[in-house]
């Protein structure tokens, strides 16, 4: 596994790995004063975030701070990308200047694709390890596979499980990489969202899909809610705000239809009192913080298993 770019690319065995390896990372990290591994002593992580983020960004830095390696970050804004300098050149100057892994987030869909294809090894030594941190509307892995470990820990399995993603499915990464993460993990993926909100070709996803959130509700194990992304929209894509609260929004109403061992998840940040009501949001039936925490210890097991390998050694 040289690179991270889609979850796609997981088979079952090695996501299951990956979530396994998270829970060790956890179990490693309890109880030390200093958060500090040795695992990738030497090692140089460079972000490099074309988008602006807080999750995703911090918990990576987090990750590779915890386990000893050099944590640098590049933002567009500070990088040379200001001046004009292309995207390749960027991630070639990177490449250069000693990354051992980019970890990519940018608003073209494609682009941790193309950086891996750039910087692959041309008779100098092997390229960096990329990882997809979210790529325009295509695919946000980590994101998934925290959101799995999230799953794993509050229902136990996700095989057999029946979990929601209510939203804007047509403008959200999240969305495409939990509907294959969890399919190929066992768990039936119901689409939940109005037709303007579905992306062309959803048809061919590994999903069911439907109109009427009320209507799903009483039978889900878990419930993904989504940002609306109008940062995203030109157009259109439903009434109003108030109008998809009413319609598509987690209001403790709704929540009260859920079983009583389902849980709540949303990938932040949370538009609260549109799409999900603050009573919900706060609920220790929602795990929106524990989805952070995952999220740093996923990020170890990402980084592990890209730059020391599965047969690494104990941690």
């Amino acid at each position: 596994m040289k690179h991270l770019l889609s979850v796609a690319d997981l088979t079952r065995e090695t996501a299951t790995e990956l979530l396994d390896e998270a829970d060790r990372f956890e179990q490693a990290l309890l109880g030390r004063e200093v958060k500090k591994l040795p695992t990738l002593r030497g090692r140089t992580v460079m972000t490099v975030f074309f988008e602006n983020s807080t999750r995703t960004r911090v918990s990576f830095e987090v990750a590779g701070k915890w386990m000893s390696a050099d944590v640098i970050n590049v933002s567009a804004s500070s990088s040379s990308v200001s001046k004009g300098e292309s995207l390749r050149d960027t991630a070639m100057t990177l490449r250069a200047a000693g990354a051992d892994a980019l970890i990519v987030r940018h608003p073209s869909s494609g682009a941790a694709h193309q950086i891996a294809a750039w910087t692959k090894g041309q008779g100098d030594g092997a390229g960096p390890a990329i990882i997809n941190a979210g790529d325009g509307t295509h695919e946000h892995p980590t994101q998934a596979l925290l959101d799995a470990v999230t799953l794993r820990q509050r229902l136990g399995d996700i095989e057999g499980r029946r979990i929601g993603i209510v939203g804007d499915i047509l403008h959200s990464r999240v969305a495409r990489s939990n509907a294959i993460l969890l399919s190929t993990l066992g768990a039936e993926v119901v689409l939940i969202a109005p037709p303007t909100l579905l992306p062309v070709g959803v048809s061919g996803w590994p999903v069911r899909v439907s109109h009427d959130i009320d209507a799903e509700l009483p039978s889900l194990d878990a419930v993904l809610m989504l940002r609306v992304q109008a940062e995203r929209m030109n157009g259109g894509f439903f009434p109003s705000a108030k109008e998809y609260s009413i319609t598509y929004g987690l209001s403790q109403k709704r929540m009260d239809l859920l079983p009583e061992h389902a849980v709540v998840l949303h990938p932040g940040p949370m538009l609260r009192g549109m799409e999900i009501a603050s009573s919900v949001a706060d609920s220790p039936r929602t795990a929106v913080l524990q989805q952070v925490t995952n999220g740093v210890h996923v990020r170890m097991a990402v980084l592990f298993r890209l730059l020391v390998g599965s047969d690494g050694g104990a941690l």
